[in-house]
């Protein structure tokens, strides 16, 4: 590391993760104190805090309190995840994107959809289905639950524009969530939606956001069979 880049958190974190890559600090051996990570690289004891904990975050160093830190004995691969913009995906591959509104409703929320928004039954939020195309031809339906308690701005959105899916990554601000992949058969109405047979496979792909300890929304994405995912780890 040169000594004028030494100052910033990304290039003491970039040789850091260089050095146990490289096997100079082997799993399971205690790396040097974060003071005198300091005083090698030239910075703030901050600064070196701030790259150790994106890397013990990334699964490559274990930190507790009084006893240091530590290279992971086995360090875990994590693949990050970011909401697409379905419009983009289509696009991207030179296809012709649209959508449409199949379903729009306020209504009672099922249990299984309570208990990820972490709300209760009595009060209706929105209810989304949504079909959108390549080339004309059916890529995803999205089966959308938002909790309009914590967004009522979408109870005035008609997403003529903005699709649900780009309305919500454009306009609600998320920090986290969760996804699930699984396969299922079509049912009926998903095939006739999706213009596959019944009981053909799909892959699907629930997910739910929250801001700020707050739920905002669960969706359902079924894909058009053929569909594959790709991500980097």
């Amino acid at each position: 590391m040169k000594n004028d880049d030494r100052n910033t958190w990304q290039a003491v974190q970039n040789e850091v993760r260089q050095r146990i890559s490289q096997r100079v600090w082997k799993p399971g051996e205690q790396i040097p104190h974060e003071a005198d990570l300091a005083q090698e690289f030239s910075c703030a004891r901050a600064t070196v805090n701030r790259a150790l904990r994106g890397l013990a975050d990334a699964g490559l160093l274990e930190r507790r309190r009084k006893a240091g830190t530590r290279v992971a004995l086995n360090p875990v691969r994590r693949a990050e995840f970011s909401i697409p913009l379905i419009r983009e995906e289509i696009e991207g591959r030179g296809q012709e994107f649209d959508y449409e509104i199949l379903l729009r409703e306020m209504r009672l929320p099922p249990p299984d959809v309570q208990a990820r928004l972490q709300i209760g039954g009595d009060v209706p939020i929105l209810h989304l289905q949504t079909l959108y195309t390549a080339d004309r031809l059916p890529h995803v339906f999205e089966i959308r639950w938002i909790n309009s308690l914590a967004v009522p701005a979408v109870l005035d959105a008609d997403f003529a524009s903005l699709s649900p899916n780009e309305w919500l990554v454009r306009e609600v601000a998320f920090d986290g969530g969760d996804f699930t992949l699984s396969a299922v058969t079509a049912s009926k109405r998903e095939a006739s939606v999706l213009a596959c047979a019944a009981g053909e496979g799909l892959l699907v792909l629930d997910r739910t956001t929250r801001h700020g300890g707050q739920m905002i929304t669960s969706v359902r994405l079924m894909f058009s069979p053929g569909y594959r995912m790709h991500t980097q780890c």
